[in-house]
């Protein structure tokens, strides 16, 4: 039995687990009534398995944690937002790809991309 790599943290653990993680974050904003934030679980999922150790995945959701989403001025679920060093850098609003989420990262420069993960740089 596997168990979630993408770990659901509210605001009692939101500065230990997500400010001070010492690898770029993306933080997804869900609530439990929010199709495409079902939809996109899955991808959320495989992202946090294959970056381990470079990138951690998280959930906050949004109704428990209502403190949070205003902290970040979060208004539609899902809203992703990446993290590095504790700052954002990043955000993306609805339903997305795996590949889109990356960009989020790699476009950032972050350090929880793999090398061979990057497109090559404009000349």
């Amino acid at each position: 039995m596997s168990t979630n790599p993408v770990h659901e943290i509210d605001e009692l653990r939101f500065d230990a687990e997500v400010l001070e993680a010492g690898v770029p974050v993306l933080i997804e904003f869900t609530a439990t009534w929010c199709p495409p934030c079902r939809a996109l679980a899955p991808i959320l999922h495989k992202l946090a398995e294959e970056g381990a150790g470079r990138l951690k995945v998280v959930a906050v959701d949004g109704d428990r944690s209502p403190a949070l989403a205003r902290r970040f001025n979060v208004r539609a679920f899902p809203t992703v937002i990446a993290l590095d060093a504790g700052k954002e850098v990043a955000r993306h609003v609805g339903l997305t790809t795996k590949e889109k989420l990356l960009k989020l990262v790699e476009g950032r420069g972050l350090s929880g991309a793999a090398p061979g993960d990057r497109a090559p740089s404009p000349a």
